[in-house]
C-alpha cells in the first residue's frame, strides 16, 4: 500500500480518514515497511468495516493484517448493541476460535536432543493431522451437545486433560451462552469424528526452545527461562466452525438486505446483535468456541502422553490458551465510561493488561500471555498484554506473522520435500501427511514475524517477553 493514502499518526499507527459512509476512521498498526508490503485489499476492507452499524471508535488492523473474507485477517472492531450494533460472521471468520495453547514441559533443550527424531515420530503417530483428519473418538448426538456446552471442562471430565488447566484457559475453559440447538445437524455431523485432531492449513503442533528473553520479570511470572522446552498447539473448531460460518454468512446476507444495512462487501454480512438471527449466531459461535477449547484440551492431552513416553517426569503445565477468531461481549472504557461492547477479533488475539479481573491470580499482576505463532522454521513469540492496548484497540494484538503470498502461489514456488529437507538441515524436524501442505506453509510464504511483533510492541499493543524457536513441527 502507498503510505501517502494515510494520515500518519506516529511510527506505527496510520489512519484512514472518514469518507462518505464511514462511521469511524480505520487505524492500521504497522511500521512503514509493513504498510508498503500490505495488499491494498487491507485498506479497502478496513474502510468497509468502518461502515457497519454501531461500530465504536474505529476499525483496526494489526501489523500482520492481510486480505480475508469481509474483515481483513488481523481485524478488530467493537459494536454497541444499544446503538444498533451488529455481529458479523465474516468478522469472526470460518475457523471459529482458532487459537494457540502453550505448555511448559520442565525440560531443557539438551534433554530433547537424544530423542528428537523418536519424539517427532511419536507425536506424528499420536496427533491426527491433515485435511479431513479424523480421530478415534466418535461423539453421538447427546455427547456432541454436551461438548458444545462444556468446552475444555467437558474434555477434562472425560479424562482428556487436567483440571488445573482451566484457570489458564480463556473463559475458564467454558464459553457461557453457548447454544448447541443453534448448531446445524450438518455442522455436528462434520465434527463427530474430528475431536482431538489438528486439521490442516496453518495449524500445527510444535516443540519449541526458548532462545531469547526480553522481559525477565514477565518471563519469571510465566515460568520461562532460556533453553526451556515448550509445547505449542495451534488449531480451532475444525469442520464445525467452518460450517457455522458458511451457513450464517448466507443467512445474514439475506437479512442485512431486508433491513437495509449497506454491505459494501457481501462477506461483511451481519445481523443486529439484538435480533433473533444475531442471538442465534452468537449462540452457535459460542458453541464453536467451546468446540475449539475442547479440541485443544484433547490435543494437549495426547501431546502430554507422547512426551511422557520419553520423559515421565515432564510437568507439562499449561501457560495459557487463547483464541484469535471470536466475537465476545466485553466491558471497555469509551469516552471515560465503561460500555459493554461486542468485540470482533479476526486473526487478532485478546491482550488484556495487568490487573484485568479475568486473568488468573498468578498472572494478574503482570498481564495476559499473548501467544504469537510464526511460520514453520521461523521464530514464534510470547508477549504480554499492556495497559495501553485497552485504549489503542480494545486490548487486542496481532496473532502471527501473517501471510505474504497465497497458498496457491507458495505451492507453485516451493517443493514440500525440499522445505522439509532444508529445515531438517537447520535442526527442525517436520512431520506432515501432505507435501503440498508443507509447501503452502513454507516460511517464505509469511511476513517477518520479528518485524510484526516489533511493530505491535512499538504501537503499545503488547510487549515482548520471549522468542522461541521450533525443533519439531507436526503439520497438517
Amino acid at each position: 500500500m502507498d503510505p501517502a493514502r494515510f494520515t500518519r499518526i506516529d511510527e506505527t499507527a496510520w489512519r484512514i480518514e472518514k469518507v462518505a459512509g464511514m462511521r469511524v476512521p480505520a487505524i492500521i498498526f504497522a511500521d512503514e515497511e509493513l504498510i508498503r508490503a500490505m495488499d491494498d485489499k487491507v485498506y479497502e476492507q478496513a474502510s468497509n468495516v468502518a461502515r457497519l452499524p454501531g461500530i465504536v471508535k474505529g476499525a483496526y488492523a494489526m501489523p500482520d493484517a492481510h486480505w480475508g473474507y469481509g474483515f481483513p485477517i488481523g481485524g478488530v472492531a467493537a459494536f454497541d448493541p444499544d446503538d444498533g450494533g451488529v455481529v458479523s460472521a465474516g468478522g469472526v471468520g470460518f475457523d471459529i476460535s482458532c487459537g494457540v495453547r502453550t505448555m511448559l514441559t520442565g525440560l531443557a533443550a539438551p534433554d530433547i536432543a537424544p530423542v528428537q527424531k523418536a519424539l517427532a515420530d511419536q507425536l506424528r503417530r499420536d496427533i491426527p493431522a491433515g485435511v479431513g483428519s479424523e480421530g478415534a473418538i466418535t461423539l453421538d448426538e447427546a455427547e456432541m451437545d454436551e461438548m458444545l456446552a462444556g468446552g475444555a471442562a467437558w474434555a477434562i471430565a472425560r479424562g482428556y486433560g487436567e483440571a488445573a488447566d482451566l484457570a489458564r484457559i480463556e473463559e475458564g475453559g467454558t464459553m457461557a451462552g453457548a447454544r448447541p440447538d443453534c448448531v446445524s445437524a450438518r455442522a455436528k455431523h462434520r465434527q463427530a469424528r474430528e475431536m482431538g485432531t489438528l486439521g490442516s492449513g496453518n495449524h500445527y503442533l510444535e516443540v519449541q526452545v526458548v532462545a531469547e528473553i526480553f522481559d525477565t520479570a514477565a518471563a519469571a511470572a510465566f515460568g520461562l527461562a532460556r533453553d526451556d522446552v515448550l509445547l505449542t498447539i495451534h488449531c480451532g473448531s475444525r469442520g464445525l466452525g467452518h460450517q457455522i460460518g458458511s451457513e450464517f454468512l448466507k443467512e445474514m446476507a439475506v437479512v442485512a438486505g431486508e433491513l437495509g444495512i449497506d454491505l459494501p462487501d457481501r462477506d461483511l454480512a451481519c445481523a443486529p446483535i439484538r435480533s433473533e438471527l444475531g442471538e442465534r449466531y452468537l449462540g452457535a459461535m459460542r458453541a464453536a468456541i467451546n468446540c475449539a477449547l475442547a479440541n485443544r484440551e484433547m490435543l494437549g492431552h495426547f501431546a502430554r502422553q507422547a512426551v511422557r513416553r520419553f520423559f515421565p517426569q515432564a510437568r507439562l503445565d499449561l501457560l495459557f490458551d487463547v483464541s484469535h477468531n471470536t466475537c465476545k461481549a466485553e466491558t471497555h472504557i469509551v469516552d471515560g465510561r465503561p460500555r459493554e461492547l461486542y468485540v470482533h477479533r479476526k486473526g487478532a488475539t485478546r491482550a488484556f493488561g495487568p490487573g484485568h479481573p479475568s486473568l488468573p491470580q498468578p498472572l494478574r499482576a503482570v498481564g495476559q500471555p499473548v501467544l504469537i505463532g510464526g511460520s514453520m522454521g521461523t521464530a514464534s513469540y510470547v508477549l504480554v498484554g499492556t495497559a495501553t492496548s485497552e485504549e489503542k484497540a480494545f486490548s487486542s494484538a496481532c496473532h502471527g506473522a501473517g501471510r505474504a503470498m497465497s497458498r496457491h502461489a507458495a505451492a507453485r514456488r516451493w517443493s514440500g520435500r525440499k522445505v522439509i529437507d532444508d529445515l531438517a538441515a537447520q535442526g527442525i524436524l517436520i512431520r506432515s501427511p501432505s507435501s503440498r501442505g508443507v509447501a503452502e506453509e513454507a516460511p517464505g510464504a509469511y511476513k517477518d514475524v520479528g518485524a510484526v511483533v516489533a511493530a505491535a510492541e512499538h504501537a503499545g499493543l503488547a510487549r515482548r517477553v520471549a522468542l522461541v524457536k521450533p525443533i519439531i513441527c507436526i503439520k497438517g
